[in-house]
């Protein structure tokens, strides 16, 4: 017996004991005031029948007592970023990204440390450089959330991946470790870090990688986020477009406290920037409506972008197999681009 069976659109999950658990997850968005009860089937054999879209990848975890206990009958966990791990399932017509598959890189990934006591909290921060087994000069993607993406975004595969079957150019990556604590204040559109990024790393990435110099090609480098990375990346785009003239802004908080974050006003108010953007979020998502809204923004004011929702909920796993899409449209080969 697993967890969970399915059955067409229901995923069937059993408990066997006396006293179940409840249920909580991405179908749900993790509110555990709204967790879903099992049913008693028999003695000591209970069931729950949750119905979801056939190409779903879900994420959840039982709750007794308010806290966590592992499903025994599902042996796929995933880290959830936060301290504990999350059980997973796929849907029949769901699966994982084949450009995702651990592999061996086939470039050189190589760690740096830039310092700015200005612009960055605790005055520096861990950097990984990855230089694809390609010839330069190569446009360079900066990564925020840089270690969470090289490990559990397995970014460096998709990239690999993606530049061996000739569905992406080659581009060198520059991870950059969050703060920590202070991620939140440097990702919610924090000019200090945008000047950090342009001053201190974009050069340092000059001098370690073989890629285009976007102080001499304008615009030639993206950024790449997540939550509220993906809003810093937004945000980055729109603040310095001749360096970030490519966005991927994954699952992207627009608004907090019934109050929208400055780049909302930026991309409401500012002439249209010179940007390629790349939108994706889930429709488990939390921010699956400030999203939609963005998208909405971008349209009436004619900027050059794509928006996709998958169905999925907020987390690295979702992001992941979306990444590919992303990549591909804003890194496009040659053949591709004719």
């Amino acid at each position: 017996m697993v967890n969970p069976t399915i059955n067409d659109r229901l995923a069937i999950f059993t408990w066997q004991g006396k006293n179940p658990p409840r249920l909580a997850g991405d179908f749900n968005n993790w509110d555990k005031e709204s967790s879903l009860e099992f049913t008693r089937v028999k003695a000591q054999l209970w069931q729950l029948e949750l119905e979801l879209p056939m190409n779903a990848y879900m994420e959840y975890a039982f709750f007794a007592d308010g806290k966590r206990i592992p499903d025994p009958l599902n042996p796929h966990s995933v880290n959830n970023g936060v301290g504990s791990r999350n059980h997973y399932f796929y849907m029949p017509q769901a699966r994982p990204s084949e450009y995702a598959a651990l592999h061996r890189k086939k470039g050189q990934l190589t760690e740096f440390q830039i310092t700015d006591a200005w612009g960055l909290i605790g005055g520096k921060r861990q950097v990984y450089f990855y230089q694809p087994a390609a010839d330069g000069p190569m446009p360079l993607l900066v990564v925020l959330d840089g270690v969470d993406f090289l490990r559990r975004g397995r970014l460096v595969q998709i990239v690999d991946s993606l530049i061996a079957a000739g569905k992406m150019q080659p581009v060198a990556l520059a991870m950059i470790q969050n703060a920590g604590a202070g991620r939140f204040v440097e990702y919610a559109c924090n000019d200090a870090f945008t000047f950090s990024l342009m001053d201190k790393l974009i050069p340092a990435a000059c001098d370690h990688l073989p890629i285009i110099d976007p102080r001499k090609q304008p615009g030639s480098c993206g950024i790449l986020g997540a939550s509220m990375g993906g809003t810093a990346a937004f945000f980055n785009g729109l603040r310095a477009p001749h360096i970030f003239g490519k966005v991927l802004a994954q699952s992207s908080g627009f608004s907090i406290y019934n109050a929208d974050f400055s780049l909302v006003t930026l991309v409401k108010n500012l002439e249209k920037q010179p940007i390629k953007v790349w939108m994706d979020v889930g429709t488990f998502d939390f921010l699956l409506e400030d999203n939609r809204r963005m998208q909405d923004l971008l349209t009436r004011a004619g900027y050059d972008f794509q928006y996709s929702e998958g169905c999925g909920g907020h987390n690295y796993t979702y992001w992941r197999n979306a990444l590919p899409a992303g990549l591909q449209f804003l890194y496009p080969t040659q053949d591709q681009r004719s």
